[in-house]
């Protein structure tokens, strides 16, 4: 059995056994409410409170259930993919916790007697200048929503995001947050993905190892053997990229130096090899530079 079966399995398990303990809440205080017990004519509050709870539990319930139904459709339809990876999955947890969250407020209004209706009509004007003043922050929401829904970017890809490149983290309804080579982490507003050049090259399962360096003329060197000993340092990873992709390219001549560029591709992306293939390059190029 694939790991993303048993992920999915342990997912939906323990996500059935907390709608099954809400469920029991719910009707509990239900049933606490249909019978109205004495104690709840000395402390209205306690009442008011239970009344707030069913309607949030009610409504908590509709979306666990709608969650579990379209969690259960997708991953029946799309078994290949890992489930903790898996953009559409992200998207509809982030919609759940808006949800839950705009019914939570409105259970709170229940709780201090406000009138839900007369609430958001109440807040209708004011909701519309607080749209206007954090237009980017909606903005934002809107491109987090379509990135999740999409396949254009997933968690774990490589890519480069204008001038910014790494793995992706997490995709938030704001930002997407991106690990560099240097393990940092850069955290990129939605909008700006909109508008810049996204290349993802986990799409094509081929990462690009690019390395530049400068070399002094008065080292004795000559393109072809310089390319043989860079390509010769990497013959313990022979296996780890394609071979016909190595290129050695001069990007300018100086007066005092010569600046180049070493690309190749490697069919499947390994962070760890790629960071051992780029020591081998920098322990040759500065053998090079060195003389021996």
């Amino acid at each position: 059995m694939m790991v993303t079966d048993k992920t999915y399995k342990n997912t939906n398990r323990r996500e059935r056994m907390i709608f099954l303990i809400k469920l029991l809440v719910y009707l509990g205080i239900v049933y606490f409410n249909l019978e109205h017990p004495p104690v709840y004519d000395k402390f209205v509050w306690l009442f008011k409170l239970t009344n707030a709870l069913s309607f949030f539990l009610g409504a908590n319930l509709m979306i666990s259930l709608a969650w579990l139904v379209i969690l259960s459709w997708y991953t029946r339809r799309n078994r290949h993919k890992p489930i903790e990876k898996d953009n559409f999955i992200l998207g509809i947890n982030r919609i759940s916790s808006v949800l839950n969250t705009i019914f939570l407020l409105l259970a709170i209004t229940f709780f201090f007697g406000v009138n839900p209706l007369k609430f958001v009509t109440s807040i209708t004007i004011v909701a519309a200048a607080l749209a206007l003043l954090t237009k980017d922050y909606i903005t934002n929401m809107i491109n987090g929503l379509i990135i999740m829904f999409s396949d254009q970017l997933s968690l774990g890809d490589h890519v480069r995001i204008g001038d910014v490149k790494g793995r992706v983290l997490d995709i938030t309804l704001i930002n997407v947050v991106l690990q560099n080579e240097d393990d940092d982490i850069v955290i990129i507003p939605n909008s700006v993905v909109f508008t810049s050049i996204v290349l993802n090259q986990s799409k094509q399962n081929i990462r690009k190892l690019t390395l530049e360096f400068e070399l002094d003329h008065k080292h004795p060197f000559t393109i072809r053997g310089l390319e043989d000993r860079l390509r010769a340092s990497l013959d313990a990873y022979a296996k780890s990229f394609a071979p016909e992709s190595f290129s050695l390219k001069t990007i300018e001549i100086k007066k005092d130096f010569v600046q180049f560029k070493v690309q190749l591709l490697m069919p499947l992306a390994n962070r760890e090899t790629e960071r051992l293939m780029r020591r081998a390059l920098n322990t040759e190029i500065m053998a090079i530079a060195e003389g021996k």
